[in-house]
């Protein structure tokens, strides 16, 4: 350990045992992580167990910005609870469904009470005494109830906070700034504008009203337990779009990122350029590490989705006697017997919601083997004399028997073990929702087939409800350009795997060339491989 390291560690030390407050960075010395490391970890996971931190350094052992002195930039935020968030949340999730995304969506409900700030690594804890204090300092003028005032215009929705109950707040964004300056040594521009909580911004015109109409169903008499929370997040990726990875991908190039479902990916709209059409280019959060990655495995995420929560002050643990006798109230008239008519309008609304969601439901597959092990994964699984066998556990457990042997799973390959682990849990999901499914529909490749038989498996509809093979839903044109058509399962087949298929069903008509080629070689409407499906 460097002299100037050590010294470093020596002062966290010796502060953090002036306080008696077990110590988070003696067990990661002990793992043998350097100290200036271990700082960084501790605040990037804000402080919470030695196994977070000691989990994230292992994450990052190959991210190149690992060593360097790059601090988190943190923010001081009054956010509201109970009834009133409630509310708020609703409204987030309508105004989103009826008039799209806005600028308002990328952060939770809050007021904020600074400007973000940096703060090194081995200070990060005096900031959370900075907030106990300051905290302390107002707790018993901090007002019971926080009166919010509906503001709209042409570009802005929210609430303004009165003068009154702003200056208690702004009082204790005040003496934060203070204490983090003398215990931390920050630098913290406290908030000294109109203080307000944003429904709504830079949305279209024209959705003005709808907004409004939306924002008349929060009653600023809400019951709310207000909490100061102090946030984190990485700098350099401020003005960055967030993507969330939906599935693992395994890179097939040096150059390609690795992805865990529920990884956030930051990209860069300007570095866009040297990617290939339907890739990006993205820093990983969870690795630190840099490269492409496919788009169509992510989703666009919200900013605030990878700030890191560190600590919170609560003012109020108690409800007011208003609110609590409003919520009495209530639960008395929620506990009521309905009268004749309002059942009747209930049926009439319960029926009419059910015709509404009568719907098609439309399922991707689940991972496909050649995804993941690339397209010679045949040549991993397969002995010289033909025969499967299982290299690696995402191997599927095995495969069904074909006519042509192994040489026809090239063009028609099977899920993977995750695959079918995916499409189990689509299935329990649409269990666990109480869909009613009527017909089931599917590509005639076998990773469609697989993923509609297990969703069928766990609906407990497997033996009772039959397949319908539909050539027309197989993407003839994207995956399979310029290749060979794909030889599919037959009947017997999929019978003899395990599969019921519907006899009696005739696909739809397929405008292709392959298709008129067969029609002219063989003379059936579909290839030979496809009739009698």
């Amino acid at each position: 350990m460097a002299a100037g390291e050590t010294q470093l560690y020596a002062k966290v030390s010796n502060k953090l045992k002036s306080r008696s407050t077990p110590s988070l960075l003696d067990p990661l010395l002990a793992l043998g992580f350097p100290a200036h490391t271990a700082l960084k970890a501790l605040a990037a996971t804000g402080r919470k167990s030695v196994e977070e931190a000691s989990s994230w350094l292992h994450c990052h052992c190959s991210d190149p910005s690992l060593d360097d002195p790059i601090p988190q930039e943190f923010g001081l935020f009054l956010c509201p609870s109970g009834p009133l968030l409630e509310k708020l949340q609703q409204f987030w999730s309508k105004s989103k469904q009826q008039c799209a995304k806005n600028r308002a969506h990328e952060v939770f409900p809050h007021v904020t009470l600074c400007d973000f700030f940096t703060c090194e690594d081995q200070k990060v804890e005096c900031l959370y005494e900075a907030l106990k204090r300051a905290g302390d300092r107002v707790l018993a003028s901090f007002p019971a109830t926080i009166p919010l005032v509906l503001h709209s215009s042409i570009s802005y929705l929210g609430f303004f906070i009165n003068d009154g109950p702003a200056d208690v707040i702004r009082e204790f964004a005040m003496a934060f700034a203070t204490e983090a300056a003398i215990l931390a040594d920050c630098s913290v521009k406290p908030c000294t504008k109109q203080l307000h909580l944003t429904l709504a911004h830079k949305f279209y015109p024209h959705h003005q009203r709808t907004l409004e109409q939306l924002a008349r169903a929060i009653h600023p008499s809400h019951s709310c337990q207000w909490t100061a929370a102090l946030f984190s997040r990485d700098m350099r990726f401020v003005h960055y779009q967030t993507l969330r990875a939906l599935f693992q991908y395994k890179p097939q190039n040096m150059d390609e990122l690795m992805l865990s479902p529920g990884d956030y990916i930051f990209v860069d709209p300007t570095e866009q350029e040297e990617a290939s059409e339907g890739w990006v280019l993205g820093t990983s959060q969870r690795t630190g590490c840099r490269g492409f990655l496919p788009e169509n495995y992510t989703e666009r995420a919200s900013e605030a989705d990878t700030w890191v929560k560190h600590r919170t002050y609560t003012f109020s643990l108690a409800m007011d006697a208003n609110s609590r006798k409003d919520a009495e109230a209530s639960g008395r008239q929620n506990r009521e017997p309905h009268s004749p008519t309002s059942r009747s309008i209930s049926s009439i609304q319960h029926l009419q919601a059910t015709i509404a969601r009568r719907s098609v439901l439309v399922v991707r597959h689940g991972e496909r083997v050649d995804q993941v092990f690339g397209k010679c994964w045949l040549r991993q699984c397969s002995t010289p004399d033909g025969k499967y066998y299982r290299p690696d556990l995402n191997f599927p457990h095995c495969l069904p028997r074909r006519s042509s042997g192994l040489r026809d799973f090239e063009c028609d390959p099977p899920l993977s073990s995750c695959g079918s682990f995916q499409a189990r849990l689509a299935g329990s999901s649409l269990l666990d929702s109480g869909v009613r499914i009527t017909a089931v529909f599917s590509s005639p490749a076998l990773r469609c087939i697989q993923t509609a038989n297990h969703i069928l498996e766990e609906l407990k509809l497997e033996k009772t409800m039959k397949l319908r093979i539909e050539p027309g839903i197989f993407e003839w044109t994207k995956w399979e350009m310029g290749r060979d058509n794909p030889s599919f399962m037959t009947q017997a087949e999929l019978k003899e795997a395990g599969f019921i298929v519907d006899p009696n069903y005739r696909s739809l008509p397929l405008a292709c060339a392959s298709v008129k080629r067969a029609e002219k070689e063989g003379g059936g409407s579909w290839p030979a491989h496809l009739q009698g499906l």
